[in-house]
């Protein structure tokens, strides 16, 4: 895997119809080294902190090769940061396993999560259809938390250490939109290292259904 392009984010007000609003998601490509902690991107601003951002979801990465598919589905342009992504990669998998791991030069990424969309990336991409879109698709991306800090680049290539999980960034995406759940599978789901939001949402159900 090869990272194509290394994406910071500043406030700006987007508008589309009737929406408007102030957001981090409209990332642009940098040049250089940029350091990443367990906090994310230096430089990286996050404005809506209870649904993004956290150690947990430091990092999102999207994949170039996913890119080439919304344009061949859609004839536009789809350039990297689009989605908000903070890392463009060429060769990233869509259905990794949680807690695999990225191995960047020094800095250590550990998959978390899937992405879901919200509002926001509809207004992003003033299409109030897209979020649907991007359900059907299953091409998520994949947030990360920050093991060990270091600094990435463009052109940085990345190595993937297989953490032996039974957890995909799939069955994730997936449980974000089912309306029937089996006790067992929330608790494999639970027993993988996600992040923090998703397992709130899970033990959320697993109790429903426990109290049923």
């Amino acid at each position: 895997m090869l990272i194509t392009s290394v994406n910071i984010g500043k406030a700006e007000t987007i508008t589309h119809g009737n929406q408007s609003m102030t957001t981090g998601i409209c990332k642009r490509p940098v040049t250089g080294p940029v350091a990443v902690t367990e906090s994310g991107l230096h430089g990286d601003q996050i404005l809506d902190s209870e649904h993004h951002g956290g150690v947990d979801q430091a990092v999102y990465a999207y994949s170039a090769d996913d890119y080439d598919w919304w344009a061949g589905e859609t004839g536009r342009d789809f350039v990297a940061g689009l989605f908000g992504e903070n890392l463009t990669i060429r060769g990233l998998p869509s259905d990794l396993y949680i807690g695999d791991r990225f191995l960047i030069g020094d800095l250590v990424l550990e998959v978390t999560s899937a992405r879901i969309p919200c509002g926001t990336l509809a207004t992003r991409m003033s299409d109030r259809g897209f979020g649907l879109a991007f359900r059907k698709a299953e091409r998520p991306g994949i947030y990360f938390r920050v093991l060990n800090s270091g600094a990435v680049s463009g052109g940085d290539s990345v190595t993937l250490v297989e953490g032996g999980g039974t957890v995909t960034v799939l069955d994730l995406f997936r449980f974000a939109y089912e309306t029937s759940h089996d006790v067992e599978n929330l608790q494999r789901i639970l027993d993988a290292p996600i992040a923090a939001r998703v397992r709130a949402k899970v033990e959320v159900v697993l109790d429903s259904l426990s109290a049923a």
